[in-house]
């Protein structure tokens, strides 16, 4: 008898999180390494967040919070869903967790039986279907086209429905690719979606802020009402208000929902840090200045990313519509052969040697179920990223 659950055989580790473990590996023995594998961005926590948590510190708010949130963050939420979104909740529709992460574990665990399935799009962010198997459910990949800029049709999504599906992830702006839903491609899924009653949808809105070229974010709920019962709308503070480390994010659904996930989650980590949530408050309520300048920044960053990368040859890249990643393709380098007289025959391939011959990390398309594709985050400064490109371009120079 196997000492080790049976459902570990089929969970990998984050590979996002093993790519910048084996960089700091070789940074730590000395060597120049450019990290592009993690998705965090580079600004720091802003000052009146960071004091809002202090100050909180001080008034001792150190203790145990509810469990799924406190009263007066879930009332930030309240408020931001229906000042951001036109969304409507009250406070028992409301989870707040310690990440988005377990925002979405918290959802999939307290709702799948064996054999349900999970429909998710691929490229997909790395822990959907790893979350999925630990629910014994079925992850099932609707692969999206990069002629259709990563994102699936209303065709693509009908053709994968049976009477097993419980649950659609859709995650816009997309991690990896960037990619995001207008208004009318989300009104072709809402329609598919109407006519499948058993279906519920997971909608992870986490990059909703980081978003270009004046397209305007809509999240699904808002394009078709009729859906928000059966929606769970996940979002958090990381990746608008640079606080990756506070580990707060939050949901929106049913309330029967809500409360299933608070009791997965008092069985597990109980309440999220109290200074966390603090902070959150201040975050939501706060200024939002820096938001729309943060992601003008960005944008100037995939643009100049986007370029140097189409100038390589055997490289090509989309233009992505948010985020902050870049997905191009490195099928044009197939069969070329490294100066130590390797092969590239796919990504990890690629990936690899990258890392050992340009000193730069990034992380192969096949970890988000896309093969022949790699991810860069180009959440870095503009020298660290020009830095990383001649690098990348100078090491597809040597390939012969």
């Amino acid at each position: 008898m196997s000492f080790l659950a049976n459902c570990l055989a089929n969970i990998k580790p984050s590979p996002t999180i093993a790519v910048s473990m084996k960089a700091a590996e070789l940074k730590a023995q000395g060597k120049d390494i450019i990290s592009l594998g993690m998705g965090e961005p580079d600004f720091d926590t802003p000052q009146n967040i960071k004091d809002f948590a202090i100050q909180a510190i001080k008034n001792g708010e150190t203790k145990y919070t509810a469990v799924d949130g406190t009263a007066v963050l879930k009332n930030a939420i309240i408020k931001k869903f229906k000042r951001e979104n036109n969304l409507e909740y009250i406070a028992n529709e409301i989870s707040v967790s310690t990440g988005a992460k377990q925002v979405i574990y918290n959802a999939l665990i307290a709702t799948l039986n064996a054999g349900d399935e999970v429909l998710i799009p691929a490229p997909y962010w790395v822990s959907y279907p790893d979350m999925v198997l630990l629910g014994n459910g079925i992850p099932v990949i609707i692969e999206a086209n990069s002629k259709n800029n990563f994102k699936i049709s209303a065709n693509d999504l009908e053709k994968k429905i049976s009477n097993k599906t419980k649950w659609l992830i859709l995650n816009s702006p997309s991690n990896p690719t960037g990619a995001c839903y207008s208004e009318a491609e989300l009104r072709s899924l809402a329609d598919v979606l109407l006519k499948h009653p058993h279906i519920h949808i997971l909608s992870d809105d986490i990059y909703e802020h980081l978003i270009f070229d004046n397209l305007k974010f809509v999240t699904l709920p808002q394009v078709e009402p009729k859906l928000k019962e059966r929606t769970l709308v996940v979002n958090g503070v990381s990746k608008a208000y640079a606080m990756t480390g506070w580990r707060i994010g939050y949901g929106a659904g049913p309330a029967k929902l809500i409360k299933a996930m608070g009791v997965i989650q008092s069985q597990s980590t109980s309440c999220p840090s109290s200074i966390g949530q603090s902070a959150s408050v201040e975050a939501l309520n706060g200024t939002q200045d820096f938001i729309k300048p943060n992601a003008l920044l960005f944008q100037k960053r995939r643009d100049m990313v986007v370029k140097m990368l189409n100038e390589i040859d055997g490289i090509n890249c989309n233009i992505p519509n948010g985020a902050f990643y870049v997905f191009p393709s490195c099928a044009g380098l197939y069969g070329h052969k490294t100066p130590q007289g390797k092969i590239i025959n796919d990504d990890n391939d690629f990936a690899s040697y990258l890392l050992e011959e340009a000193l730069v990390a990034v992380v192969p398309g096949i970890a988000f179920g896309a093969k022949d594709f790699f991810r860069i985050s180009y959440a870095a400064s503009d020298e660290f990223l020009l830095n990383a490109m001649n690098r990348i371009a100078l090491a597809c120079k040597k390939l012969s």
